[in-house]
């Protein structure tokens, strides 16, 4: 009954607009003094730090600045034209050039939402041009979004690490795999697509051409590889590499000849309001974190997880269904900090690798991006294009229906993601 007040109160918080990380740290606050637990709230500040004073997050702002700085230097449209000088010329080529230019902009943002918003503004519009039914065209670009969060560096993965303690290097490397293998299978779906509906090829380029277009990209591939090869060897920390990153985004801006002042400060401001937000999520997740330690809820979810028999692949299927269908309804960033504490540990005691439950978690997170009703990333493509959302959400279903195909093999032969980090040490 002393829950049914706060509830409510949280209830209207969130349907007047306030700030998810107020509403769960309000409610935290309002649960300890509801169980008579207020004495317990002086430890909290020492808790909120210990939550925040991770070196590993340090890693965190660096990364969002470099994407950022990437955005605005001119790296993105280097990446497009590359990826289109390589993949045009195929049957439903556009498309195929839609997925790779992903995969590209895996080492500049990570963020799904922005590469959707970015792809929408730049290719769409050329795939109507050339043929494309423009809910095909929305569809295949909110679907390969979701690959850029799993192939490292990821900002993602790196909350997760934190929230877990878990190595963030070793979450990376495991990334490349099923990052890789998203892609494929999106090429493949791409390729069926294109010959059963007749969709036309692109424009070929010239050998020289594509020489030159290859040239003008290498500063920008360049800094993925750098910031993988330095973490994959052990030259660099992710914080270090990160702080490469930005250097990197700098150089690559003069390289290409706009980077300036403004874009400098504009990239600054951005990162600096990104990662305010995340650190204040992180503060409010420490106190709920604290509050479900001391009434052990972490015990309770695993005892009643053992009285209904989920134990082993029952478990992951439960926890894939799950963080599918938050990752449909709240931020990636909210989705981990409120599940990930309560429903991880359990897996683990299980025995479950922490690496391969993060980047489960994470590819579970991504697909729900793309899962209607509320699928971000439809909404973003949606909003950018003009297209009425549900033809978006129905021409995404066949890309939905491969991701969770890959999604199931990813969760049941954990080998696919452990192999490469085992392989190297971690």
């Amino acid at each position: 009954m002393q829950a049914i007040p706060i509830i409510v109160f949280s209830l209207v918080l969130l349907i007047g607009g306030a700030v998810l990380a107020h509403i769960i740290g309000a409610a935290s606050i309002l649960t300890f003094l509801a169980l008579d637990r207020a004495r317990f709230l002086a430890a909290a500040p020492q808790r909120i730090l210990a939550n925040i004073d991770l070196f590993s997050l340090m890693s965190m702002p660096l990364f969002i600045l470099a994407g950022e700085i990437m955005n605005r230097a001119g790296v993105t449209q280097a990446l497009l034209d590359l990826a289109s000088a390589m993949m045009a010329r195929l049957r439903g080529g556009l498309g195929h050039v839609n997925i790779l230019t992903s995969v590209f902009f895996a080492g500049i943002s990570g963020s799904a939402v922005a590469d959707a918003a970015s792809v929408s503004n730049t290719l769409v519009p050329a795939m109507k041009k050339n043929g494309y039914p423009m809910d095909y065209a929305c569809a295949i670009t909110a679907a390969s979004s979701v690959i850029g969060p799993i192939i490292p560096p990821s900002i993602t993965l790196i909350f997760y690490g934190a929230l877990m303690q878990t190595s963030v290097t070793a979450l990376f490397i495991a990334g490349i795999v099923p990052g890789i293998l998203m892609a494929l299978v999106l090429f493949g779906l791409n390729a069926y697509m294109a010959k059963k509906y007749d969709h036309p090829r692109g424009e070929k380029v010239a050998f020289p051409v594509f020489l030159k277009r290859l040239w003008r990209a290498m500063p920008a591939l360049l800094i993925p590889i750098v910031i993988m090869g330095g973490i994959v060897f052990g030259i660099m920390t992710p914080t270090e590499a990160a702080a490469v990153a930005v250097l990197c985004a700098i150089v690559a801006g003069m390289i290409y000849g706009q980077m300036t002042l403004k874009g400098l400060y504009d990239s600054l401001h951005r990162t600096a309001m990104m990662t305010g937000s995340i650190f204040v999520l992180l503060a409010a997740v420490a106190i709920f974190g604290y509050l479900a330690g001391i009434e052990q809820i972490p015990r309770y979810l695993s005892g009643v997880i053992e009285n209904l028999g989920l134990d082993g692949w029952r478990y992951l299927l439960l926890l894939n269904v799950i963080f599918l269908i938050v990752g449909t309804f709240l931020d990636v960033p909210v989705a981990l900090a409120l599940f990930v504490p309560l429903l991880a540990p359990p897996a683990l005691a299980m025995g479950v690798d922490p690496i391969h439950l993060g980047i489960v978690i994470l590819v579970n997170l991504m697909i729900g991006l793309v899962t209607p009703p509320l699928g971000a990333a439809l909404l973003v493509v949606s909003t950018v294009t003009k297209v009425r959302y549900w033809s978006i959400a129905r021409a995404v279903l066949p890309f939905l229906v491969v991701q969770i195909i890959l999604l199931m093999v990813l969760t049941f032969v954990p080998e696919i993601t452990l192999a490469v980090p085992r392989a190297l040490g971690y």
